[in-house]
């Protein structure tokens, strides 16, 4: 049957508009969700800049991220970028460690476990820092960063010229069409979900600052996550090392001891970092916690005195740490009551009832649902390696010296954290500024003050120790050193 012309012209237009409307949704197809996988060879690479599924929900356009300290410079604390809140840069890196890019339509930026697990130590002040994979990032303000990004957001700096501009400034590559999403959609959008973000934060104004080093993982997880109401409760909590984290029968997990499943805690872990049940990065989150059971600290760095560790680990054995700290003791990862150990209970408090049993049910609907997860009432007996990288001490970081932590009347109300100078003398890092004042200021600059004083930051408690004779003491602390 021959066509007429007007239907010859309406097939072509129609078959015209298709085509057109073809190339608009591969365009946004590969604009905006076209994923790119993310894949490191090396284990250690893996753990600091693999993904575990964070870029997709939570993750914060690369490019525009680059940008914002030099968008915002009043509000970064110090001259180098996000360098200046703890993050660790490796050179030939773009992102810090702790941070995963992965294209998804656009690079995307969000961070991953090695954000709170990674930190960094020095032989004195003007040495170099050597980077410690898997241990707690006591140098990390974890706060500071987010408030930063919500400021940003809101300031009136935070424009489409002015991140554009700095984005180019930068050599990224934006063609004629990148510059156009950026302007009119992925700027406005950024800006829109950090204010977003910052609203649904907004009760941690109100409460006891984190601070260098400690973070509040599980609030987050109770109003942003499961929706639960904002209560009073305080769960600041320093960041624990993951050295040799492995499964073990009849272990808990978390400083309250919160789930008893090692799996669970990976999985959950990246839920709070951002990951959705769709988005988790299940077979890398596998292998991550695979190499974290094979991961171990980094040895004591001075000498060690091995007659004395010697007669100190007999003291470890019949003063009772053992029977906690010990892989071998009757109590080792088991949780010890708040009431007997008589330290600051807020933690403790933080976790309900309630919280349990609406995250039991989050993924109810994926083969990996939760079934773990516990309401306890105190505080986890953790193993002891790589002690001497693990201050500050106790669960809220509140104790600045392992001499402090076993001499309870030496214990000081208020210090600084975040200096990550080794002083070997009481074990621990620098906690008070050098007389110096030049040195002072420096140190100032990276550190944050920590009140005893104030909710949730209580130093009192687990005296175990504290009756030791000095020679014992000194000769305990010589063995802890080792471990």
């Amino acid at each position: 049957m021959m066509l007429s012309r007007k239907q010859r012209i309406w097939i072509v237009g129609i078959s015209a508009f298709l085509a057109l409307v073809a190339v608009i949704v591969v365009v946004g197809w590969y604009k905006l969700y076209r994923e790119v996988p993310v894949e490191y060879s090396n284990e250690d690479d893996n753990f600091k800049y693999g993904t575990i599924g964070t870029e997709d929900k939570a993750g914060i356009p690369f490019y525009i991220w680059k940008a914002l300290p030099r968008v915002c410079p009043d509000l970064v604390p110090g001259p180098d970028g996000y360098a200046s809140f703890g993050m660790i840069y490796e050179p030939g890196h773009d992102a810090p460690i702790g941070f995963t890019v992965k294209t998804i339509g656009f690079p995307r930026i969000a961070i991953n476990c090695a954000f709170c697990h990674t930190g960094t130590v020095r032989d004195s002040a003007d040495a170099a820092p050597r980077t410690v994979l898997a241990g707690g990032a006591h140098q990390l303000d974890a706060q500071a960063y987010l408030q930063f990004l919500f400021r940003c957001a809101g300031d009136p700096h935070f424009t489409a010229d002015r991140i554009i501009d700095e984005i180019q400034r930068d050599g990224a590559p934006l063609s004629a069409l990148d510059r156009l999403l950026y302007r009119y959609l992925l700027i406005p959008q950024t800006r829109k979900g950090i204010l977003q973000q910052r609203d649904d934060y907004a009760w941690m104004e109100s409460r006891t600052r984190w601070g260098r080093g400690r973070i509040e993982p599980f609030n987050p997880v109770k109003f942003v996550m499961l929706k639960l109401p904002i209560d009073d409760t305080i769960g600041v909590a320093d960041f624990l090392p993951l050295w040799t984290l492995t499964s073990e029968v009849g272990a808990s997990y978390h400083w309250d001891g919160l789930n008893t499943d090692l799996g669970e805690v990976v999985r959950s872990s990246a839920l709070g970092d951002g990951a959705t049940t769709r988005s988790i990065a299940l077979a890398n989150l596998e292998r991550i916690q695979r190499w974290i059971g094979t991961q171990k600290p980094p040895p004591y760095p001075r000498k060690i005195d091995q007659a004395l560790a010697d007669r100190g680990k007999q003291v470890f054995a019949t003063a009772g740490c053992a029977r906690c700290h010990d892989r071998g003791g009757s109590r080792f990862r088991t949780v010890i009551p708040v009431d007997e150990l008589a330290t600051d209970r807020h933690r403790v408090d933080m976790w309900t009832e309630r919280a349990k049993d609406t995250y039991m049910t989050y993924a109810d609907d994926k083969s990996w649902a939760f079934k773990h997860f516990q309401k306890q009432n105190g505080y986890v007996a953790v193993p002891l390696d790589g002690l001497w990288l693990r201050a500050p001490y106790l669960h809220n970081g509140s104790v600045p010296t392992l001499y402090q932590l076993l001499t309870p009347s030496a214990r000081v109300a208020r210090f600084y954290r975040g200096s990550d100078v080794f002083e070997p003398d009481q074990v621990g890092f620098a906690y008070q500024p050098p007389d110096d004042k030049a040195q002072a200021a420096a140190f100032l600059k990276h550190t944050t003050e920590l009140d005893t004083r104030v909710a949730g930051n209580g130093n009192q408690g687990h005296t175990y120790g504290a009756d030791l004779d000095p020679e014992n003491k000194t000769a305990l602390i010589e063995y802890l050193k080792t471990l």
